[in-house]
């Protein structure tokens, strides 16, 4: 990343190319996802469990909007030092995202395989419940 240092951008008034339009949506993508990411880790906070990944959900949202905000300043001033902090401040959004994803997955894998063990049982119970005599425990001997 020392390269950016050298970088000799001058000031001088330039057509708008592609590459700026789309640094600019990038960086207006980036403002959207955080918010939405902030909403949601604040709404599945709403629950204790919930505030467990809730939390470093908000983190993370925060760090996309952080990396946005390095981005513009590097569009507005050219200093390499607000773009490679804002390339940082990305890639902490995305390594905290993948953390996040991964023990999503598991979480629910665990979910599903607590699920099938309880539906398991419950079936093992109804197949012992229908070969079960009734009428020697008693149910239906007033019929």
């Amino acid at each position: 990343m020392d390269e950016f240092n050298d970088l000799n951008i001058e000031e001088t008034p330039q057509p708008v190319s592609l590459f700026k339009l789309n640094f600019e949506k990038m960086i207006r993508d980036m403002r959207f996802v955080g918010a939405f990411v902030i909403i949601y880790g604040a709404l599945t906070c709403l629950s204790i469990i919930g505030a467990i990944i809730g939390v470093p959900i908000i983190i993370i949202g925060l760090r996309i909007r952080e990396a946005a905000e390095q981005f513009e300043i590097y569009k507005a001033t050219n200093q390499a030092a607000a773009l490679r902090m804002g390339f940082e401040l990305q890639g902490k959004y995305f390594r905290l995202a993948k953390i996040i994803i991964i023990v999503s997955l598991v979480l629910t894998l665990i979910w599903f395989v607590f699920i099938f063990g309880l539906l398991i049982s419950g079936f093992h119970t109804l197949y012992q419940l229908d070969g079960m005599d009734y009428n020697s425990i008693g149910l239906f001997s007033l019929m």
